[in-house]
This record gives structure tokens, sequence and C-alpha cells, in this order.
């Protein structure tokens, strides 16, 4: 019988490697990527059944790329296998419409667990946050849009490019823009924000988790 086919979106070798040993011995583990750009080709290319990735990851977050790959109409589930015991980031994954979210400190067969429901078509939050979630949904009607939701998927492109140290014309080069372009979202990004420098923005993207203290 055929394997469900996995994919693995994770920049820190030692832990993808350590999820292929785990999840091989019941699934197809077609490939493994390092960043979300390689996630959303690798997943265009491979089709897998299930991805699981990590959300911080450089040059694409992971819920960002898990947006391109429902708005290219890519079927694949998304289990999110993440640090980040925030709940807010949960919600930011099941609003991208993941398939699942686990904690990296979880035990291990958690995440066979949540893969197996994803591919029932069932959706698994660990247990350590659900009540958290669900309360969070509950209350987030009477609550103001945040800046960070009311950023285009384009301006939290650039966001994640800058604050990881590209300069405007890197930026441009990546996202098959013109510099000017480029330049033209950040400083709406700024405005947007209320921020006023690139090292604001910084703090603000590892504050959200977009990328990590030590990129």
């Amino acid at each position: 019988m055929t394997k469900p086919r996995i994919l693995i979106a994770d920049d820190h070798q030692i832990l993808a490697e350590g999820l292929r040993g785990l999840l091989e011995p019941e699934f197809e583990v077609v490939a493994v990527v390092a960043d979300g750009r390689e996630l959303v080709a690798a997943a265009e290319n491979y089709r897998p059944d299930v991805i699981v990735a990590d959300i911080t990851m450089p040059s694409l977050n992971g819920i960002d790329a898990a947006v391109q790959l429902r708005d290219a109409e890519v079927k694949t589930k998304v289990i999110f296998l993440t640090m980040h015991r925030d709940v807010a980031y949960a919600r930011r994954a099941m609003d991208a419409g993941a398939a699942g979210f686990v904690l990296k400190h979880s035990v291990a067969s958690e995440l066979v667990t949540a893969v197996r429901a994803a591919l029932q078509g069932r959706t698994y939050v660990t247990p350590m946050i659900a009540g958290e979630l669900l309360q969070s949904y509950r209350d987030r009607d009477s609550r103001p849009c945040g800046t960070f939701q009311r950023l285009t998927a384009r301006q939290r492109e650039v966001l994640q490019l800058i604050a990881e140290g590209r300069s405007a014309k890197e930026v441009a080069t990546v996202l098959n823009i013109s510099t000017r372009t480029a330049e033209y979202h950040k400083a709406r990004i700024l405005e947007a924000l209320e921020i006023q420098s690139t090292a604001d923005l910084v703090q603000y993207a590892i504050r959200q988790g977009i990328i990590t203290a030590w990129q």
C-alpha cells in the first residue's frame, strides 16, 4: 500500500532530520526544505499529502507560505510544528488554513497523531493550548484588529525580508519587483505599524515571531 507523502520544512537541519526519522516508518518523506520559499516550490512540485512546517523560517515564514499555497489552490494539509507557545500564533496558523498546530516540546507521538488526523480531514491542536485558542476566537470579535493583520500579504513578505537584513534592491530581486516598489512597500509598512526605523521594524518582526533574535 502506498504511504502518505510528507514534506518537512524547518531551517534547523538536525531537527528536520529527526522529524524524518520519526515520520518515515509510517509515511514517505518526499523532501526536506529549509525556508518558506523552498516550501512553496516543493509543495507545488511534489504535491504531498501533508506538510510539517515550522513558523519561523528564513525568506518567507511558514504561515505566509501556507497562505500562498492556499491562494494557489494547493490542497496539501499543513501542520505547524513550532516553539511558539503564544496562542496568537496558533490563531494566525488556523486563519491561514492549517490542519494542525503542535509545539516542539510536545511528545513526539503527538506529531504523528496530528498527521493522521490531517489525513482523515480533521484538525488537530495540541491540548496545551486548545482551550486558550477556543477562548481567543470567542473574544476576537470584540477586539480591534491588530496592526499585523492589517498588512497585506505582499507587505508581510517585504517586512520579513527587510527584517532579515535585505536591502531594497535585494528585496526587489527576491520578489521580482522594482526597487522603487520595494521602497514604497517599506514606507507603507513603517506608516501602518507606526514605527520610525528599520531597527524598530526588526524588533517588531522578532516580537511577531517572523524572524528570530539570532538570525
